[in-house]
């Protein structure tokens, strides 16, 4: 039977409305906005840009509107790992939930690897101290240790409590909505429309769509932290059917944030341009207010995003670590809350740990735990869309304070389009994993499912079945 002596301490609901909404708007604009704006853009025309985002984000709307109708039937903590049991079963919730952490550890991760890169463009040459070599990459002395830094300042705000994180995120949110506000509005005046020539490119097929599906393929990775809401759904203080309405709109919000950015981007800078910058958001600020000085403001909404993203899943991963270990998923050890904090402290401890590992690894490991996490993250959205399906048809007289209209059609297409993003990662895709890729993946769900072993062996399925049922109540 499991040690259930931690369970006496309860997740506290303290987050407002726009604590959700910067946690999850936050996570969805980390630093990709900085660096893939001006690949968009040469890839699909300013225009087919665009139009790729807002088409994509319309696919990712889909999913997240099955996402808010059962965040807001069972607003319960974990979120992907409660609805999948409900509908699919043990062995298939774990699955789920264990895919998307992968999903946040490899975010966190990325942003451990991300921000030592970002330093770069504000202290040139700071990088010092030869340790190794990854992938022909010299991985430097200082380039880890501010990495690893970071990773520790995140893991302390997320071990103090839910409230000193969302305070972070708001401040730390806002202050990328200024300079974006800045930036859009002054690329409006000052731009010149003749810069968005060509406004659709053709991609290596020939073709427009060729160009435009080229951009959308960044789109789950881009938009991924609206699935943030549902796991931390026992910390929101909200009306339930208001956490369904929330995550709707952090979604759409997200959407016009990356159209705007390329139709700002693509106003200030012409294609030749686009072509030699390497930072083509920034530069276009510089061009916006006539100084170098605008790069590193940008350069800072972008360190901004980052500490954003960074802070959602650390506490999306945490709070789903926390519920598989909670129902007898894995080891007991990794659902103990913080007497004082009540915050799930040896969950956000791995995590820290785990994301520390990732700045030794040096810059290579970015595209690694993208593609790794990004596999786990489709994975749990066509779970969650077959939950949404399955719980429609055997539960119809379930209460759904916040129900999706033509649920049928919304469920089959958000099935469609995971499977579909699911598929451009297996092998004969283009965009398949790399062997390394694989390897992550591999460990990572091997190891789950060492504990997950462990876990069933010494509590029992019965132990899970009862707590699960907590589901069932609000």
């Amino acid at each position: 039977m499991q040690d259930t002596s931690h369970q006496t301490d309860k997740l506290v609901r303290v987050l407002a409305r726009g604590d959700v909404l910067a946690l999850a708007f936050g996570a969805m604009i980390g630093w990709g906005w900085i660096v893939l704006t001006g690949t968009a853009i040469l890839d699909a025309g300013s225009l087919g840009a665009i139009l790729a985002f807002i088409v994509g984000g319309i696919a990712v709307l889909l999913v997240g509107l099955t996402y808010a109708e059962l965040a807001a039937a069972m607003p319960k903590v974990g979120g992907e790992h409660v609805y999948s049991y409900r509908a699919l079963g043990h062995f298939a919730s774990f699955i789920c939930t264990w895919s998307i952490v992968l999903g946040y550890v490899g975010v966190v991760s990325f942003e451990a690897v991300a921000l030592p890169t970002v330093v770069e463009q504000l202290l040139p040459g700071y990088a010092v101290g030869h340790l190794w070599t990854v992938a022909g990459w010299d991985v430097k002395a200082s380039w880890v240790a501010v990495g690893v830094i970071g990773s520790l300042v995140m893991m302390t705000i997320n071990y103090l409590g839910i409230s000193t994180a969302a305070l972070i995120q708001k401040l730390v949110t806002g202050l990328i909505l200024v300079v974006g506000v800045l930036f859009i509005t002054g690329a409006l005046f000052t731009g010149d429309g003749i810069n968005m020539t060509p406004l659709f490119n053709h991609g290596a097929d020939g073709g427009l769509a060729g160009g435009i599906m080229a951009v959308m393929v960044m789109v789950p990775f881009l938009f991924v932290g609206f699935d943030v809401i549902p796991q931390a759904a026992e910390e929101i203080n909200l009306p339930f059917r208001d956490i369904g309405k929330v995550l709707i709109v952090s979604v759409m919000m997200a959407v016009a944030w990356y159209a705007l950015i390329i139709l700002g981007t693509s106003l200030m800078l012409g294609h030749d341009t686009l072509v030699e910058s390497s930072l083509s958001v920034p530069d276009a600020m510089a061009v916006v207010m006539g100084s170098p000085w605008g790069s590193k403001l940008m350069v800072l909404a972008g360190i901004a995003g980052i500490i954003t993203s960074w802070n959602a899943f650390y506490i999306g991963g945490s709070r789903a670590i926390y519920a598989l270990a909670h129902s007898g998923m894995l080891p007991a050890f990794l659902a103990r809350l913080h007497p004082t904090h009540k915050t799930p402290t040896n969950a956000i401890l791995m995590i820290g740990l785990l994301s520390m590992l990732a700045p030794l690894l040096g810059r290579p490991a970015m595209v690694w735990l993208v593609d790794a996490g990004g596999l786990g993250i489709v994975i749990a959205y066509l779970f969650v869309a077959l939950s949404f399906m399955v719980l429609r048809v055997r539960e119809p007289d379930m209460e759904r304070p916040f129900r999706v209209g033509n649920a049928k059609l919304v469920g089959s297409l958000a099935v469609a389009f995971s499977f579909i993003m699911a598929c451009l990662y297996l092998p004969g895709s283009p965009s398949a994993l790399t062997g390394t890729e694989w390897l992550i993946f591999g460990i990572w769900m091997v190891a789950g499912l060492a504990m997950y072993g462990y876990a069933l062996s010494r509590y029992g399925r019965d132990y899970s079945n009862q707590v699960m049922q907590d589901v069932y109540v609000r």
